[in-house]
């Protein structure tokens, strides 16, 4: 099992920071699909999600290739690329998600605590407002290198790996 979480202290600067970072995440997730297939189908397992404070990558499986997988995992997110249609269709995909977010009482309400708790905390909704505005690809690159650049790395690695 490894998991590394990439904080950045840039997420959290903004709503459409946010929405970027979502963006991002997502596009990097779509993009390792296929490469990765070979990996699921030797019972690795990954997952690449969008944390509050950053990226987290999670892989476990067997040891002998593992990393192997999160090597690639990495690759992808050094080398990170995108079209305009996938970017397109990521951005169609996280308005219906907000949006399935805002509608739902029970989850808009735990939004709003939360937005009443903690003092950096950006809404869905103001996430929403700033999908709907429309983010650019020159946006989306521009902070992926940023987020690039500011990072700091914790790891935990368990299970029958050498140091």
């Amino acid at each position: 099992y490894v998991r590394f979480h990439l904080i950045s202290p840039l997420i959290q600067q903004s709503a459409e920071n946010i929405v970027l970072f979502d963006t991002f995440v997502n596009i990097l997730s779509h993009n390792l699909g296929e490469p990765a297939y070979e990996a699921d189908v030797a019972q690795l397992e990954y997952k690449v999600v969008a944390g509050e404070h950053g990226l987290i990558i999670r892989v476990k499986g067997f040891n002998h290739k593992l990393p192997l997988l999160f090597q690639l995992i990495i690759d992808y997110l050094t080398d990170f690329s995108f079209t305009p249609a996938v970017f397109e269709m990521i951005t169609e995909q996280l308005k219906k998600t907000y949006f399935n977010i805002l509608i739902k009482p029970e989850t808009l309400a735990k939004d709003v605590r939360l937005l009443i708790l903690e003092h950096s905390r950006w809404s869905m909704i103001d996430k929403y407002q700033t999908l709907m505005k429309g983010l650019s690809i020159e946006a989306l690159s521009s902070f992926v290198k940023a987020f690039k650049s500011q990072l700091f790395v914790e790891g935990l690695v368990q299970g029958n790996f050498t140091s």
